[in-house]
């Protein structure tokens, strides 16, 4: 008996370093799986390409519209841009692709565009079970209402019995139906795929009230024949916070994006712009400055980029404050207060982790 016990002690001991290195080979494998993952990266993709897909709305002046020459413009655009600029220093290395709010998930998950920049807000679905990833925020929002100046509608209630148009597939028309549970208002809601159609049915007068973020209803009342005749209500409906998104468990590209963002930020905290961008890259010395610029340091090699990339990021598209400014602020059309989007040092929610 005692000397199948030896026997057994002995098979077991012979066992134990085959199980350790099939141990070693299992963590291997799943090594080489991770290298894989990591080598299928969008961010691999993109740089192969040579050029960046960039899902945007493209009807909404000041966020992403494109004219008749088929040029674009707006702080969506500014973001595309940013991100091909920290990628190929060009920000021209770009095509845009129009999506409505109903196919841009799809699009976005299917791998049709690299990233979205399109008025898309930030939600717990979204962020889980949609597949979505989302990047730092670059407009603070809310839901509006727009109504005609005459209609003498002042509150949500006043729209008893009346009809409102909303774009289908979007947060709006749930806050829409939630607000008018909330206030007891019956009102007609008629729903459209795409932004354009629903627009024009309030321009004809198919809808008594129509509901979308601020800005967009801002936005768009530029856009309709007498811009005067209409007001937007003072209400706000939700907190909309929209930014750029990239599908999820792909960390690799994610960071490219969230950095880029962040860079935009930074650099107006830093007081850093395109006309002074080349002066301080020469002449800073201020080392988190140099840091930022690629003087210094690595930060750009952990990302897959230049070490200089938040240099061309600015020195091509500008700061935050610079990039707000041209679509929304003081030098656009809209003169739209910065409010909300301003830096955390004036009041504001835009704020930036460091640098380092």
């Amino acid at each position: 008996m005692q000397k199948w016990g030896s026997i057994l002690i002995a098979a077991m001991l012979m066992v134990l370093p085959l199980t350790a290195c099939e141990g070693e080979g299992t963590s291997g494998q799943t090594g080489a799986g991770q290298e894989s993952q990591q080598a299928t990266s969008r961010l691999d993709i993109v740089r192969n390409r040579g050029k960046l897909i960039c899902g945007v709305e493209g009807g909404i002046p000041g966020f992403s519209y494109v004219d008749q020459n088929g040029k674009y413009s707006g702080i969506d655009i500014d973001i595309c841009k940013a991100v091909a600029a920290a990628l190929f220093d060009d920000l021209n290395a770009i095509e845009y692709r129009n999506l409505d709010s109903t196919e841009r998930f799809t699009a976005l998950n299917g791998g049709e565009v690299d990233m979205l920049s399109r008025n898309t807000t930030w939600t717990i679905s979204r962020d889980t079970t949609v597949g979505l990833e989302f990047a730092p925020t670059t407009f603070y929002d809310g839901q509006g209402m727009m109504v005609r100046a005459d209609s003498g509608v002042k509150s949500l209630e006043e729209l008893q019995g009346k009809s409102i148009c909303v774009e289908a597939g979007t947060t709006t028309e749930l806050n829409l139906t939630d607000n008018l549970r909330q206030r007891n208002v019956e009102a007609e809601t008629l729903t459209f795929q795409q932004a354009d159609p629903a627009y024009a049915a309030y321009a004809e007068g198919r809808c008594d009230g129509m509901t979308s973020d601020k800005s967009q209803l801002l936005s768009r009342r530029s856009t309709l024949p007498n811009p005067g005749d209409h007001i937007i209500l003072d209400v706000t409906m939700s907190k909309e916070p929209l930014g750029p998104v990239t599908k999820n468990n792909d960390s690799a590209w994610f960071d490219v994006v969230k950095w880029t963002t962040y860079a935009l930020i930074e650099a107006e905290e830093l007081g850093i712009t395109q006309a002074n961008v080349d002066d301080l890259k020469q002449n800073s010395d201020d080392p988190t400055i140099k840091r930022f610029l690629g003087v210094e340091g690595d930060l750009g090699e952990g990302l897959g980029l230049s070490n200089d990339f938040a240099y061309r990021v600015i020195k091509q598209v500008g700061n935050y404050g610079e990039v707000y400014d041209r679509n929304l602020g003081e030098k656009s059309q809209f003169k739209l207060p910065r409010g909300l989007n301003d830096l955390w040092t004036n009041g504001g929610l835009l704020y930036s982790p460091p640098f380092r």
